[in-house]
């Protein structure tokens, strides 16, 4: 296990100057889902995703160092430029369980502004690549006041460990194009600890597309976190892990060659699977709603009718990400428009692709707004 735990990581608060630092980073999609977890936020199966590019979260961390007595985490928060109260109580309790990592932030006042490029109800994973990009700050503020992480491996390793902390998939929001998280054979550096980027791929994948279709941006009635919870006593969960790696060694392989029907038939028996596991939890819930159902009967229509490389895949919600390669975005646009928008809320929808990971940002940039 590894254990980045410094009480050496002390300030002379008097040396110190304010300043900011600014990251944006993306969300993803899963592939092959992360769906239970045990101890710290270990995952109980590998999973796999794709880096989004449009679908992201900026953050600024401003600091300075602390006036007062208080003895816990001095933090400002702003989201969209208005202060929230509980997510600023989730963020602060984040920071104080991570207080033996990094044990300087209680000596400096903080204030982080935030901001998506997505609505935050939308059903786009914004844990992932909110807590990916405060991550990403706490691990740049560290190397600027105590020169650690110099290199570019350790940087990303601790920064997925950070995020994974706050939120599991934020792990894989790291790295670009692909990320496995969790020990697998397809990946030999992984690690249950932190995500790593997997490179092992068909350009063809670097190509894709993700139409993210709004069925529902209203809040979900169970959370992920809950959902995961119930995974500790869903009679499938054992059979389900054991699944989940042996898609993943199947998917690891149409990845390399590039074989696109077997990569869609994997991704969207996961999609499905996922949501299996919900209604067989106790208690049940379900998640989907019937334009849902809708959009997924259409999609498969569309390819038996076409042969086109069009795929869904669905995260903990009602909502519809459409995969499919670079080469066929102008007849999926045209379908989407004419077929599949009727069945989303206000005719929403996000267009996005695989991207290239975080940037970090000029700490003078406005965060998203």
């Amino acid at each position: 296990m590894i254990d980045y735990t410094n009480p050496n990581l002390i300030i002379e608060t008097a040396k110190i100057e304010p300043g900011k630092i600014a990251w944006r980073s993306p969300s993803n999609i899963a592939l092959i889902k992360y769906w239970g977890k045990h101890g710290r936020q270990l995952p109980s199966n590998p999973s796999i995703s794709f880096t989004l590019d449009h679908a992201f979260t900026e953050t600024t961390l401003e600091y300075a160092p602390k006036t007062g007595v208080d003895q816990g985490i001095d933090l400002q928060f702003f989201f969209h430029k208005e202060e929230q109260p509980a997510f600023k109580a989730k963020i602060q309790k984040f920071l104080e369980s991570i207080h033996d990592i990094f044990p300087f932030l209680r000596q400096l006042h903080l204030t982080i502004r935030s901001g998506n490029s997505f609505p935050h109800s939308a059903g786009i994973a914004s844990s992932a690549s909110s807590m990916s990009a405060l991550a990403l700050c706490l691990c740049s503020l560290e190397h600027e006041l105590f020169g650690t992480l110099e290199s570019d491996q350790d940087f990303h390793n601790k920064a997925s460990y950070i995020a994974r902390l706050g939120s599991g998939s934020a792990c894989r929001s790291i790295y670009s194009h692909l990320a496995v998280w969790g020990k697998t054979s397809i990946a030999p550096n992984s690690s249950d600890e932190y995500a790593v980027e997997y490179s092992d791929v068909n350009d063809i994948y670097k190509s894709f597309q993700d139409s993210i279709l709004i069925v529902s941006a209203k809040e979900k009635s169970v959370s992920s976190r809950a959902g995961h919870a119930l995974m500790e006593n869903n009679v499938f969960a054992k059979p389900r892990f054991e699944q989940a790696r042996m898609r993943l060694n199947r998917l690891s392989e149409s990845l390399k060659s590039g074989d696109l029907e077997a990569f869609g038939t994997i991704v969207e028996d996961e999609a499905l699977t996922l949501h299996a596991l919900m209604m067989a939890s106790t208690p049940s819930y379900l998640l989907m709603e019937p334009n849902s159902l809708n959009i997924i009967n259409e999609v498969r229509a569309f390819r038996k009718e076409t042969n086109l490389p069009l795929y869904f895949t669905l995260d903990a919600g009602p909502n519809i990400h459409l995969l499919y390669p670079g080469y066929i975005r102008d007849k999926v646009l045209k379908f989407q428009e004419e077929v599949l928008l009727p069945y989303c809320e206000d005719n929403m929808w996000i267009d996005d692709h695989v991207g290239i990971g975080p940037i970090e940002l000029d700490s003078d940039s406005e965060v998203a707004q």
